[in-house]
């Protein structure tokens, strides 16, 4: 029996796996899935935290100048030093993770897939299917579920961050690896929603170049490979250029409300627990700051999941999603106003939900002041309702 089962070997499961290691306290396992359909493919996760950091060493790439081009082709660069924005694969971080997992005698890892999860007189059972069909039943005084939800909890507005990206070379170099593209919003409209092109430099002649909407629907994929092949020769100017690999992914952007005590030694963790930020769809620092919350609880005697983000940024995302769903406030207008009034490293950790009450008071008053009023009075009074939930893979937000 151990003290801890992890279910899932994404970026939660192996954030939490590697920061109970590095505590050196509890006995932890870790349940992936094995090769094959249910183990997804490799991806791409962002973050920006400081100059220093522990995941150098399975950091890929990162950039201490950003821009953002507005509609109309004008640009902004910023520096938010101290902080730099930072990437890792997912391939890698595995390996990293992996590493200091085999280094401890208190970690295991085993590949099966997980059955059903249940509570058990002093703990939990998860209940796994082996690679040969063997069933496993693993026991624990506290487990973290970081699968997907089967349904999303009912929310007032549901939208979608989906995008799809194409790691390209260049035949000369278009890129200048100093600067990633964080918002390029020269690119066609939705009709409801927002859409930006995105692009992460690695070298002169190699990027990742996605194509972002929020909106309520996901895009067919040969929608997406349109609006990329746009982007790249129409907008980017590439020239000659070929696709190496693709990825693709779907983050929910909702003010649903995420349980994360699902059973007396059961928690959810990740995107089911809540850790994606709303407004942005960022998850991979709230996971960073969810892992080190529960080592910690753990260590004090406690075991349930913090809550990745505090209630007055849901409350300020909630009403960010019902003014963009409704049209109120111009999306495209909305992001490059808060980089033009906003100084780079406080909009960043505002993005990440680090800012206090009076920088948050602040950056309020840049935004349009009406329509966020208005939305704020009418949030209270309309009704959550159940959405479909579409096929969500971690992704780089």
């Amino acid at each position: 029996m151990s003290d801890v089962i992890i279910v899932g070997g994404g970026a939660s499961g192996l954030s939490l796996a590697q920061r109970l290691v590095a505590n050196g306290s509890p006995t932890v396992t870790l349940v992936e899935a094995p090769d094959g359909p249910l183990r997804p493919p490799e991806r791409t996760w962002c973050y920006w935290d400081a100059d220093t950091d522990e995941l150098d060493e399975a950091v890929g790439a990162s950039w201490s100048r950003l821009r953002i081009h507005d509609a109309d082709g004008g640009v902004i660069t910023v520096d938010p030093s101290p902080l730099r924005y930072r990437m890792l694969r997912s391939t890698a971080y595995e390996h990293w993770v992996h590493s200091r997992l085999a280094g401890s005698p208190a970690a295991r890892v085993v590949r099966a897939t997980v059955d059903a999860v249940r509570d058990t007189p002093g703990g939990a059972a998860v209940e796994c299917t082996a690679p040969d069909g063997r069933t496993l039943t693993l026991h624990a005084r506290h487990v973290f579920d970081s699968r997907p939800l089967p349904a999303l909890p009912p929310a007032r507005t549901h939208l979608l961050q989906h995008f799809r990206g194409w790691f390209v070379r260049t035949d000369t170099d278009r890129f200048d690896p100093a600067v990633a593209d964080l918002m390029d919003f020269r690119v066609p409209q939705p009709r409801h929603g927002l859409a930006f092109g995105y692009v992460l430099p690695l070298a002169p002649g190699h990027a990742l170049v996605e194509y972002t909407e929020f909106s309520r629907a996901p895009l067919t994929r040969a929608a997406y490979e349109s609006a990329l092949g746009h982007y790249c020769r129409e907008i980017l100017k590439l020239g000659a250029f070929t696709v190496e690999t693709a990825e693709q992914g779907v983050i929910p952007m909702t003010d649903a409300r995420f349980p994360r005590r699902i059973g007396p030694a059961v928690s959810r963790i990740g995107t089911a627990g809540g850790a994606t930020r709303p407004a942005t769809g960022y998850t991979f620092a709230a996971v960073q700051r969810q892992s080190l919350a529960i080592a910690a609880a753990l260590r004090d005697g406690r075991a349930l999941a913090p809550r990745p983000h505090a209630r007055r940024v849901l409350a300020m995302d909630a009403i960010l999603l019902r003014a963009l769903d409704t049209g109120r406030i111009d999306g495209p207008g909305f992001f490059t106003g808060l980089f033009r009034r906003v100084p780079p490293e406080r909009l960043l950790r505002f993005l990440d939900g680090r800012t206090s009450l009076r920088e948050e008071w602040g950056i309020g008053l840049r935004t349009p002041v009406g329509p966020m009023l208005r939305t704020a009075v009418e949030l209270p009074f309309l009704p959550r309702r159940t959405h479909p939930v579409p096929r969500i893979k971690e992704s780089h937000r």
